[in-house]
C-alpha cells in the first residue's frame, strides 16, 4: 500500500492597481477630471444663439460658470464616494441613496443657478437648460465615483486580506519549526545518555557535535531560508550521530550529491523523515538497514529515506510520535504547495519516503 501527498494552496492573485502610490492616484483623478469637464461641451451647444451673435464678454462670463460649476462636480464625486457609499450602499440603504443622489442633483442645480446669476445674469437663466447640460456631467459624477470607490475598496480589502494570510501563515510555520525542533533536541540527548550509560569514549566528539547541531538550530534555522549545503551538513551531523549510537548494529547507506552550493531550502525541513527512519527501522527488526539518498537534478531536488521495520509488532506510540512528519507535511503543503511531491510507501517490509521539490534556483 502507499500514499501519495500533494497539495495545492490558491494565493495566486493578480496583483491590483497600487492606489497607495500618489502618482497612480493623481494620474487617475486627472484622467477622470479630463472626462468629466468635457463632456457638456462634447454634448451640447453652450448657448442656442449663432456664434457670430455671442459677444466676447459673454463667452468669457460662459467659461467663469463652466469653471465654477465644475467644482461642483467634484463636491459631487467626493460626497457621494466618501460619505454616501459608506453609509448608504455598505449599510445597503439603497433608497435612501437614490433620494440623496436626487436631492443632492437639485442641490447642484440651485448652486449653477447661483453662481449664473452672479457672473452672468438671472434673467437670461434657463432651468430647462441647466438641467439638460448638467445632467450628464452630474451622472457621470456620480457613476465615476462609485466604481472608484468600490474598486478601490475591494482592492485594500483584498490587500488587507493577503497580509493577514501572510501573518498567519509566517506565525504558523513559525509553530510548526517551534515543534520540530524540541522534539530533534529530544531524541539527541537520548543518544548522549545512551553513551554516556555505555561509558564510550565517542562521548566527547558526540557532545562537540551535538554543539556545533544547536548552534546550527538556534542560530541559522531563525532564517527563511538556509542553504541547502548547510542543512545538509546538519542532517550527516545528526546521521554520524546515530550511528556512533548504534555502531554495527545498524548499516546505514548515506549518498549526498549537490551540484550547487547556492540552493536553498527551508530549514529543518528534511531532518524528520531520518528522525523517522532511525526511531521505527530499529529494534526488533532483523538486520535493520536504513538508506538515505539526497542529490539535485536540474534544480528538482530528491531526497528518499528508506529503513526496514517489523509490521508483526504493534507500535508503541509515545506523546511525541509522528510530530516530525505532520508537521513536515503541513509545512510543505504551506511553502512548497505545486512545488512538491511527497511520496510515502510500505511494501516488504520497507518504509520509503520520497520526497521532490523543484528549487526554482
Amino acid at each position: 500500500m502507499f500514499l501519495v501527498y500533494k497539495q495545492q494552496l490558491n494565493f495566486r492573485i493578480m496583483k491590483p492597481i497600487n492606489f497607495s502610490n500618489k502618482w497612480i492616484n493623481t494620474t487617475i483623478h486627472i484622467i477622470i477630471w479630463l472626462v468629466v469637464f468635457s463632456l457638456p461641451f462634447i454634448l451640447y451647444k453652450t448657448n442656442t444663439r449663432p456664434r457670430h451673435e455671442i459677444t466676447d464678454k459673454e463667452i468669457t462670463e460662459f467659461q467663469y460658470v463652466g469653471i465654477c460649476t465644475n467644482f461642483l462636480w467634484v463636491g459631487a464625486f467626493y460626497l457621494n464616494a466618501l460619505i454616501l457609499i459608506p453609509k448608504l450602499v455598505y449599510k445597503k440603504k439603497i433608497t435612501r441613496y437614490f433620494i440623496s443622489i436626487i436631492f443632492l442633483f437639485f442641490i447642484c442645480i440651485l448652486l449653477h443657478y447661483f453662481i449664473f446669476s452672479l457672473i452672468v445674469n438671472r434673467n437670461h437663466f434657463s432651468f430647462w437648460n441647466g438641467l439638460q447640460f448638467n445632467l450628464a456631467p452630474y451622472l457621470l459624477s456620480i457613476a465615476i465615483s462609485t466604481i472608484w470607490q468600490m474598486w478601490s475598496d475591494k482592492v485594500r480589502s483584498e490587500k488587507l486580506l493577503m497580509e493577514k494570510k501572510q501573518e498567519t501563515l509566517k506565525t504558523e510555520l513559525s509553530f510548526l519549526r517551534s515543534q520540530i525542533s524540541p522534539h530533534f533536541f529530544l531524541n539527541v540527548l537520548n543518544n548522549v545518555v545512551a553513551l554516556v550509560r555505555m561509558k564510550s569514549d565517542n562521548l566527547e566528539p558526540t557532545v562537540m557535535k551535538l554543539s556545533s547541531l544547536m548552534k546550527y538550530m538556534l542560530y541559522e534555522t531563525n532564517e527563511e531560508k538556509v542553504l541547502l549545503k548547510s542543512e545538509a551538513e546538519y542532517l550527516q551531523s545528526y546521521i554520524d550521530l546515530q550511528q556512533q549510537r548504534f555502531g554495527k548494529k545498524v548499516k546505514v547507506s548515506v549518498t549526498i550529491n549537490i551540484d550547487n552550493d547556492w540552493y536553498e531550502i527551508e530549514p529543518m525541513l528534511l531532518i524528520p523523515f531520518v528522525e523517522n527512519a532511525f526511531k521505527h527501522g530499529v529494534g526488533l527488526i532483523e538486520n535493520p538497514q536504513i538508506k538515505i539518498n539526497l542529490q539535485i537534478i536540474n534544480q528538482l531536488l530528491t531526497f528518499s529515506v528508506e529503513n526496514k521495520f517489523n509490521g508483526t509488532v504493534a507500535e508503541v506510540k509515545d506523546k511525541t510520535s509522528g510530530i516530525g512528519l505532520v508537521n513536515v507535511q503541513r509545512r510543505l503543503n504551506l511553502l512548497y504547495s505545486t512545488d512538491h511531491t511527497l511520496f510515502i510507501e510500505k511494501n516488504n517490509d520497507w518504509f520509503k519516503v520520497v520526497l521532490t521539490i523543484n528549487l526554482h534556483q
